[in-house]
């Protein structure tokens, strides 16, 4: 699955930098987004989920899920948060078990 969103996915290397914070618990990996989420969600938004997913927050997760990935980030496994644009609308961000890309992307793109 990972390499099909890559591949429909849009390197964010050329379009911004990813400000990445001090210390961050793990590394982003190559940072790359689907045109769907890119043209859902302004830069400045994106920048800040990038930062929160990076530093733990996982977002708008259940429960469950927010366990489940601060047990994952010590285990070394996938990550995903979820955030929610002002009219509501889901964005994934997933981050490989290797850190090697973190993915933005529509959950109906999964």
């Amino acid at each position: 699955m990972a390499a099909i969103c890559v591949q429909k996915a849009v390197s964010l290397v050329h379009r911004q930098a990813v400000e990445e914070p001090v210390n961050p618990p793990f590394p982003l990996g190559q940072v790359v987004a689907t045109p769907a989420a890119l043209k859902l969600v302004p830069p400045d938004l994106l920048q800040h989920w990038l930062q929160r997913h990076q530093t733990g927050d996982w977002g708008a997760v259940c429960p469950e899920d927010w366990a489940a990935n601060d047990r994952d980030l010590i285990e070394g496994n996938r990550l995903l948060s979820a955030y929610l644009t002002p009219d509501g609308t889901k964005v994934w961000i997933i981050t490989e078990w290797d850190r090697s890309v973190t993915t933005v992307l529509l959950p109906e793109e999964y």
